[in-house]
């Protein structure tokens, strides 16, 4: 089989230039000329399956990324500020896109419907308001933690994925025909984790369009980052319940582990505690300075019998789409190699379900 195609050479460009590769060094790879890929990328050359595959091999993308296109996606980028480029969390929000496209088509369910858009927030009150409202909708009381947020959010149709990315993106969302998918960095700490899926959760609920591409900087997009900052901590440390309690813990415990037990009850890190504190008008700078300097020992776990948090450990998928995996494994729609494939490494063969038998009858329907 060849295939001539223009976008097929556009992606296969791309994905050489994402990989830092020239067309000398891709051609030297797989064993072709430099012009030969130069004709391929320019549309003016047919590139056979065996010349395709060796290229995407190298390129370190699936095949079926150069033919088919990909989801009709809107996607959000939360850069940390060493990130450069999101390399890493670009191909990995394409592929798993694409892997629940594929998994939905056969399982109806998967990922859930897209919910109504809520109004971009375009004030700190407004960001406040919309955590307040966010809350009844992921089952969780307004005086209680948000935890395992990652999979509460899957009741609104957002499938969140936390795989090791390092030196990439904190994390990425993307919206799908129905429903969405969000990439976590698991490379970060749990308590950045949460911050970051939390501010996804908020680009998800907004349906923002026009932060299609990071490069792109505009006072806008930036001034909704900061709103979908302070949702974000609004959403992980509500307003009335922090007030109460870090009243108490102070009281009680003083300043330091006041911060210890804070962070661990609402599973945050002290960066994002001490400037909820402050935003709040909770804690003075000072006091905030100090909170942010508290580390958690390992005496401070076990002397004040402290959870432990684990959410989204990498490398995590959401329980509905290994479900919907598994399911597809069990009806014989796709083989082991496939169904291990979707599940990114999470199982292997003997992990997965016995399927019954092959009948006498079955064998001879076949081969007869």
């Amino acid at each position: 089989m060849q295939v001539v195609d223009a976008s097929v050479g556009s992606r296969l460009a791309q994905a050489r230039a994402e990989r830092g590769l020239t067309q000398v060094q891709l051609a030297s790879a797989v064993g072709l000329h430099r012009t030969a890929v130069a004709k391929i990328e320019n549309g003016d050359r047919r590139v056979s399956a065996v010349e395709l595959d060796a290229m995407a091999r190298e390129l370190g993308r699936r095949i079926d990324w150069f033919i088919t296109p990909g989801p009709d996606t809107i996607a959000s980028y939360r850069m940390s500020a060493q990130s450069l480029v999101p390399q890493g969390v670009d191909m990995d929000l394409d592929r798993i896109a694409r892997d629940i496209e594929f998994v939905a088509a056969e399982v109806p369910f998967l990922p859930g419907a897209l919910p109504e858009p809520q109004p971009r927030p375009v004030s700190n009150g407004d960001a406040e308001a919309l955590a307040v409202k966010v809350r009844p909708m992921l089952g969780i009381a307004q005086n209680e933690p948000a935890n395992d947020l990652d999979r509460r959010v899957a009741d609104l149709g957002l499938l969140v994925f936390s795989l090791p990315i390092p030196d990439g993106a904190d994390g990425a969302t993307v919206l799908l025909a129905q429903g969405g998918v969000s990439v976590i960095n698991g490379a970060l700490q749990v308590g950045r984790r949460r911050l970051t899926l939390a501010h996804e959760l908020g680009h998800y609920l907004v349906q923002d369009p026009y932060t299609t591409d990071w490069r792109v900087g505009t006072s806008a997009a930036d001034a909704l980052e900061a709103r979908l900052d302070r949702f974000a901590r609004a959403v992980l440390l509500p307003e009335t319940d922090l007030r109460a309690r870090w009243v108490d813990w102070l009281a009680r415990d003083g300043l330091r582990d006041a911060a210890v037990f804070a962070g661990s009850h609402y599973r945050v890190d002290m960066a994002t505690l001490s400037r909820r504190l402050v935003e709040l008008g909770i804690s003075s700078e000072h006091e905030a300075a100090q909170v942010r300097q508290v580390r958690t020992k390992k005496a401070d776990i076990v002397e004040k019998d402290l959870l432990v948090p684990h959410e989204m450990d990498p490398v995590a998928l959401p329980a509905v789409y290994q479900r919907a995996v598994l399911n597809l494994y069990r009806r014989e729609i796709i083989s082991a190699d496939r169904a291990l494939d979707l599940l990114l490494g999470t199982f292997d063969e003997d992990a997965l379900p016995d399927l019954p038998p092959v009948s006498e009858g079955e064998i001879w329907a076949v081969t007869s």
